[in-house]
């Protein structure tokens, strides 16, 4: 095995333990399905969030990624809840785990049809026997442009959405304020991309643009429910709907923990995996970078996220087929924890203090007590930022995408609500992970699997159309809709987190309202 990296990466397909590469990353899916691995401990670490009983005559929100009753806490800063806190923090659920796949389903009508209903059934009995998340149990189905491209080619038959003989693309939903502003079609689901820092580390090729056809992402508080629902919807007997999936990828991973007071999954997990740097994660913080992330100004409400609420945004209002849906990016990204705490061979130099931290991921000039976890600084505006690296040369994190990641004015949606300047347009569920870069893949050497534990980051975002999440992605990056970049290198330690974080796989989905989350537009074909 070769020397560990000074980033606390092991390089592509090492292990420490050949035997558990075996294990997990050969021709073990159904072990891997049925495993956990060093999640399995969560639920003895950690108490349960107290949530809100739903009421069960009550139905389902028509978002699928929509976590019905999310608790809110005040937090004092620390990533505690207290009677003294004023800012508000989203407490989402212990577990999330995400399963891609192709199909193994002819790309016949009858066939596609009665995959639909199988898979349909199986998911209502899963809701059926468990409340919504984040207590219970959620299941969100999402679908990438592989599968319109190979099993919708065109439509077989009228219906009130489109006429007979519509052909990929044209039955996907239109990101219109996009395509106004050049001059062509453009859908709200397009292929992922890659962005000016997206440098993976030393030894991996350049960032995989996956080609799923599906992604499931199962979350909740419960391990032993998020894997009933894992069994129920990949595994192979008469009553589950794993015959119709060839897994790709288990990303299993985590959240938060730390809130009540007791020490966090982040921390505790990280120490229990020996990863380097882990001892200097804040007790409480609920990420490896030891802030916390889902303040709930920054977060909108799940309307918004949605492909039809804006005015403008997309063409499924009033009575698009995906109107309820939404978009999801999907990534995998390393966390470089030695040289984030400063415990880095070389390039410690570069966050040496809890200040140069909290410039990288708020904005320069920020103040805040040592050790502060949880900070809910001023949105920034594109201005606020260049004038920022003019005086200091260097941006932050969070800064950088706010001005995008917001409304410029005041909106009322579709709906009626009303919508102030600088609301949130997208809503964040990304985890944690110690896998590396997944705890299950097909491809081993393609996905550069290792059995040895790192910090890493399942990123996925929930916005109204793909473009929204290039703009932002882009903002991270210093470059903006309006053309003007900063005079910052993407992949410099003064661009906010970029040198810290890597990214190495990417995809974007297509989550569909919940009454077609199954194989979507397979009833009009023929």
């Amino acid at each position: 095995m070769k020397e560990e990296g000074k980033n606390g990466l092991s390089g592509p397909g090492e292990s420490t333990n050949p035997s558990r590469r075996g294990f997990v990353a050969g021709a073990t899916l159904g072990v891997a399905l049925a495993s956990a691995g060093i999640y399995e401990v969560i639920d003895k670490l950690v108490t349960p969030p107290e949530r809100a009983v739903a009421e069960s005559d009550k139905p389902l929100p028509p978002e699928q990624y929509a976590i019905p009753q999310s608790r809110l806490i005040m937090d004092d800063g620390t990533g505690v809840a207290s009677s003294t806190g004023t800012i508000p923090v989203l407490i989402p659920p212990l577990h999330n785990h995400v399963i891609t796949a192709t199909l193994k389903v002819p790309p016949t009508a009858n066939a596609l049809q009665e995959a639909q209903q199988h898979l349909e059934s199986v998911i209502q009995g899963l809701e059926k026997r468990y409340p919504p998340p984040p207590g219970g149990l959620g299941v969100v189905v999402a679908w990438g442009l592989p599968y319109f491209q190979r099993y919708i080619p065109s439509l077989g038959r009228d219906s009130g959405f489109f006429k007979a003989g519509t052909r990929y693309p044209a039955y996907l939903p239109v990101d219109l304020m996009t395509s106004k502003e050049r001059g062509r079609t453009v859908y709200a689901l397009q292929d992922a991309r890659t962005y000016p820092s997206d440098q993976p580390p030393a030894g991996f090729g350049p960032v995989r643009l996956e080609q799923n056809h599906v992604a499931v992402l199962l979350r909740g508080d419960s391990l032993d429910t998020i894997m009933e629902a894992t069994n129920a919807l990949f595994g192979t007997g008469s009553d589950q709907a794993g015959d119709l999936f060839e897994v790709t990828s288990i990303r299993r991973g985590f959240t938060g923990g730390g809130h009540t007071g007791q020490q966090s999954l982040a921390s505790k997990l990280a120490l229990e995996a020996g990863l380097p740097g882990a001892k200097s994660i804040p007790v409480h913080a609920p990420i490896f970078l030891g802030f916390t992330t889902t303040i709930k100004s920054a977060e909108s409400s799940t309307p918004v996220s949605n492909l039809e609420t804006l005015p403008g945004w997309t063409d499924q209002w009033p009575n698009g087929y995906f109107k309820y849906g939404t978009i999801m990016p999907l990534s995998h990204l390393y966390s470089d924890l030695t040289t984030w705490y400063g415990e880095g061979r070389t390039g410690s130099q570069d966050f040496p203090a809890y200040a140069d931290r909290l410039r990288a991921m708020y904005r320069p000039g920020l103040s805040c007590p040592a050790g502060t976890v949880t900070v809910d600084p001023p949105v920034e505006s594109e201005d606020d930022i260049f004038q920022r690296v003019k005086e200091s040369g260097s941006y932050g994190h969070n800064g950088s995408m706010q001005p995008v990641n917001r409304l410029r004015k005041a909106a009322t949606s579709n709906y009626g609500e009303t919508y102030p300047v600088g609301t949130p347009v997208s809503n964040r569920g990304d985890f944690a992970t110690l896998d590396n870069p997944f705890h299950y893949t097909s491809d081993p050497v393609g996905d550069h699997y290792s059995a040895q534990k790192t910090a890493g980051l399942h990123f996925l975002i929930f916005v109204p159309t793909t473009e929204t999440f290039n703009r932002i992605r882009l903002a991270m990056d210093g470059y903006y809709p309006d053309g003007r970049r900063v005079d910052v290198s993407p992949r410099s330690p003064k661009a906010g987190l970029n040198s810290v974080v890597h990214t190495t796989h990417r995809q974007n989905f297509l989550i569909p309202p919940r009454s077609r989350r199954s194989f979507p537009l397979a009833e009009f074909l023929t």
